[in-house]
């Protein structure tokens, strides 16, 4: 069983092929979800599109009125519509979106916030770029036209430039107020390194881009905002399924399977293990920035109880993170094969939730963790 074990078919060469041709592959499937998204189901991107076009408008705070919204984006000839719950800032980046048509503007947001995602990762991973621009967790992320690869490319460039240019990496997390769930263990991960001019900065880029929208939006804006926390409650009343598979937590699944009791269970042991990653990770890896980027954006994939396939671009990081220590340690049995599985699952734990009545994400989130952790404290050897 050497050839699973080592995997020694599995080259260089041989990775960058399988990776282009996946790419190539993942246009097809992108066409595809451009002609759903232009037909009467929706998508999600229309409600940043339709709170662009009502600030753009001159109406900011009609971003969060249902009714407006509704109106807005049915105008476009869907039957679906779509609640916009993101905070005031987000509408700086929506609002150039809204001033273009439906149509045109889907295509400009997937081509934007997927170059900047796959520039902050290329730029982090320069040899391995094949397996950037064919990652399924992106594709995903693009189909979807979410904010996934926005706010993936923050993460990207906070763990890759917290070493050198910390305030960059910081001013890269304040900026993920745009869905602020994603920096969760962000001051932790700081803190416990004495990183003061990144935690300084995360703060001072998320207070500028608040003020920044209170003052050009206006107060009714930030009133309207909380509002929308309703629609978000809803969202998550009672049990249900077709929600709650689209999720990758452990909370949600847990919920899903056992309940409200077992959902809060699993959701508080996972966020907990989340902040110890992020204290834990500076001694456990030597003081190495990347590799503490690694483990942390490994571990955010657990510490949020809301969290969906589509957000996950991020874990791009630590999944490559443990390519290059293979290429440059050795892999160990079984790894090659293990990385595969992993830089597959965002996509495949998304199609496969259905059909199981689970999604698996959050085990496979779980094992990227611990895939990561065990590379640090030890010198690895090669495979022999």
């Amino acid at each position: 069983m050497d050839w699973l074990r080592r995997a020694d078919w599995l080259t260089r060469e041989r990775v960058r092929g399988y990776a282009l041709l996946l790419a190539f592959a993942s246009l097809a499937l992108l066409a595809n979800s451009y002609l759903k998204a232009m037909g009467p189901a929706g998508t999600d991107f229309l409600a940043f599109w339709g709170a662009g076009q009502l600030t753009a408008e001159g109406a900011p705070a009609a971003a969060y009125d249902l009714a407006a919204q509704e109106r807005v984006q049915t105008g476009t000839g869907s039957e679906g519509w779509f609640a916009f719950v993101n905070p005031p800032p987000f509408l700086f980046i929506a609002a150039p979106f809204g001033m273009l048509p439906f149509a045109l503007a889907w295509i400009a947001w997937v081509a934007v916030t997927w170059g900047l995602w796959a520039w902050a990762s290329i730029r982090a991973f320069p040899r391995l770029w094949p397996l950037v621009i064919a990652y399924p967790g992106a594709l995903l992320a693009a189909g979807h036209a979410q904010t996934g690869l926005l706010t993936g490319a923050m993460l990207v460039l906070a763990a890759q430039h917290l070493a050198r240019r910390p305030i960059l990496s910081g001013a890269a997390i304040g900026a993920l107020v745009i869905k602020p769930h994603l920096a969760l263990l962000a001051p932790f991960w700081f803190a416990a390194a004495g990183k003061w001019r990144a935690f300084c900065a995360a703060g001072v880029t998320a207070l500028m881009l608040g003020a920044a929208s209170w003052f050009v939006f206006g107060s009714e804006t930030i009133a309207g905002y909380t509002t929308s926390w309703r629609a978000s409650g809803l969202l998550m009343e009672g049990i249900n399924p077709d929600f709650l598979l689209r999720m990758t937590t452990f909370y949600s699944q847990g919920r899903l399977l056992w309940g409200d009791g077992a959902g809060l269970a699993a959701g508080a042991v996972s966020g907990l293990l989340g902040v110890a990653v992020a204290l834990g990770a500076w001694r456990r890896f030597g003081g190495d920035a990347r590799a503490t980027g690694a483990a942390v954006l490994a571990a955010t994939a657990l510490a949020s109880p809301y969290l969906f396939n589509y957000d996950l671009p991020f874990l791009i990081f630590p999944t490559l993170w443990l390519v290059v220590q293979g290429l440059e340690r050795g892999f160990r049995p079984y790894e090659k094969l293990g990385l595969i599985l992993l830089y597959l699952a965002p996509y495949a734990t998304r199609a496969l939730a259905f059909p199981l009545g689970v999604n698996l994400m959050p085990l496979a989130a779980l094992a990227l963790l611990a895939l990561v952790w065990s590379r640090g404290g030890k010198s690895d050897r090669p495979v022999s």
